[in-house]
């Protein structure tokens, strides 16, 4: 095994300086929305020591990120030994830390654009005793064929293979199983809710200008506008829609573009990106359980997505082990591939559901919020105000939508719930998975001899909870049977 000591590359150093910097974005913009941008470089202004302060203490901090960024590059190192994978930073505090090839699960890949305009990499080392979501190891930037190397002597680590240099990478064969086509990004942009996320974004920024904004003139400005007639502001709404559409067209366009998953050496690669190139590696045996998410728009369309709980810490933000496997797909699609990954799986289990008896207990607790709402809605809106009692039947149609929806699956030693609080959502778990079985239930709901059960399985620090309510008591103490060993 080689002891070459190897360094991340000099752009590292821009990297990790760039990252300091943008955290420091938010605090100087607040400072400077909250002064009202009153700033002067004229010694006589009253606002002339407050712009020295904000720009110097703004520099300062600057220069700091800058050099902590170097001080990072200069120090850190690693290198291969005695089966291991081993790294060493710090200036003032020297650390070490030793990982064994075998004890590594994954390496994450992502390219931003630092990374892309100098054919640079940056890993993450993924292993499974991952503490708070974070990566056991994350090499900032080196090149491609250092990647490539360290990838090559965990395979062989795992393998028993000892070699004393590693010489080139052999290619190991891969299968394209997902491929997401431009029709597809466009269905998810319009059906992801992100039209809404962009309105709620461009809502937050304006409210942070009120002092700066004058919202009265405006009002009335609006309410003389409103009297030209309903047409032009349907006009206007539906102008602002199609901006906010495309918008998160774009978003999702940037994020999704060349969404890719392949199977390799039991291994998941997903690939996307575009400005920021990403490939997250993803163990099948680290798979403990898939949930199948279906939200009512394209639940009509027949569109699923479909997500994986991971033991380990490959999720997008650190913290998160719910990886998108299939972002859209056709359901009866995704069945078809999910059952060549997980052939041992049933995909379409026969489902017992909740009985009739227990459907007052999915609207029964919105009337006790509702009902003060509407008689407050009803005396101070006189007459307009009586319009809230059509809130009564419209939640008794969703609380009997839910009711419709909760039922679960037990077949051999696989679990499945189905559940949905507006989107419905179909949780495959399997007995060995299943971390914990817990059943509740009411002094209500046991006079209707009814309960509620939830199982969880391994994700993230607390893990995922799947949770169905009100089916049969009989139902839950068989549930609870077959989990005991």
């Amino acid at each position: 095994m080689s002891k070459e000591i190897n360094r991340l590359h000099p752009i590292s150093a821009v990297i990790e300086s760039v990252k300091a910097l943008r955290n420091l974005i938010l605090p100087i913009a607040i400072i400077v929305v909250t002064n009202g941008f009153n700033f002067s470089l004229n010694i006589h202004s009253e606002h002339f020591w407050e712009t020295v302060m904000l720009f110097g203490v703004g520099g300062g901090l600057a220069i700091l990120t800058l050099v902590s960024g170097i001080v990072k590059w200069r120090t850190f190192v690693y290198w291969f030994e005695d089966g291991e994978l081993r790294v060493k930073y710090g200036l003032f505090v020297k650390k070490k830390r030793y990982i064994p090839f075998e004890r590594i699960q994954s390496l994450n890949y992502h390219e931003g654009i630092f990374h892309r305009l100098f054919g640079l990499v940056k890993v993450q080392v993924e292993t499974a005793g991952n503490k708070d979501g974070k990566p056991e190891v994350e090499l900032t930037a080196i090149e491609k064929g250092a990647a490539n190397a360290i990838e090559l002597a965990m395979r062989q680590a795992k393998t028993q293979e000892v070699v004393e240099e590693i010489v080139e990478v052999e290619e190991i064969p891969s299968t394209a199983i997902y491929k997401m086509s431009i029709r597809d990004l466009l269905i998810l942009a319009t059906t992801s809710g992100g039209i809404g996320v962009v309105l709620s974004g461009v809502g937050a920024v304006v409210s942070q200008f009120s002092d700066i904004i004058p919202y009265k003139a405006v009002f009335n400005e609006l309410a003389d506008f409103v009297r030209i007639g309903a047409f032009v502001i349907g006009l206007l709404s539906f102008a602002v829609l199609i901006v906010a559409w495309v918008v998160s067209v774009i978003i999702t366009l940037i994020n999704y573009y060349d969404y890719t998953v392949r199977i390799e050496d039991e291994k998941l690669m997903i690939t996307k990106g575009l400005l920021e190139k990403k490939r997250i590696t993803l163990p099948l045996n680290r798979i403990q359980a898939i949930r199948i998410i279906e939200n009512p728009v394209r639940q009509f369309f027949g569109f699923v997505a479909v997500t994986v709980e991971s033991a380990g810490g490959n999720g997008e933000s650190g913290k998160d082990k719910k990886i998108m496997l299939f972002p859209l797909m056709k359901k009866q699609e995704s069945l078809v591939v999910l059952e060549e990954l997980f052939p041992t799986m049933n995909w379409q289990p026969q489902f017992v559901r909740s009985p009739k008896r227990a459907r007052p207990f999915f609207y029964r607790i919105d009337f006790i919020w509702l009902l003060p709402i509407i008689g407050a809605s009803s005396y101070f809106l006189y007459p307009y105000g009586l319009l809230s009692v059509l809130a009564i039947p419209l939640f008794m149609a969703f609380g009997a939508w839910q009711h419709h929806t909760a039922g679960y699956s037990l077949d051999g030693k696989q679990l499945t719930l189905q559940y949905r609080m507006f989107s419905r959502i179909t949780f495959f778990m399997e007995k060995k998975r299943i971390q914990s079985m817990e059943s509740t239930q009411t002094y209500f709901q046991k006079r209707k001899q009814v309960m509620s059960v939830n199982a969880t399985v391994m994700s993230g620090t607390s893990g995922t909870t799947g949770t169905v309510s009100n089916i049969e008591q009989h139902d839950v103490e068989t549930i609870l049977a077959w989990y005991e060993h």
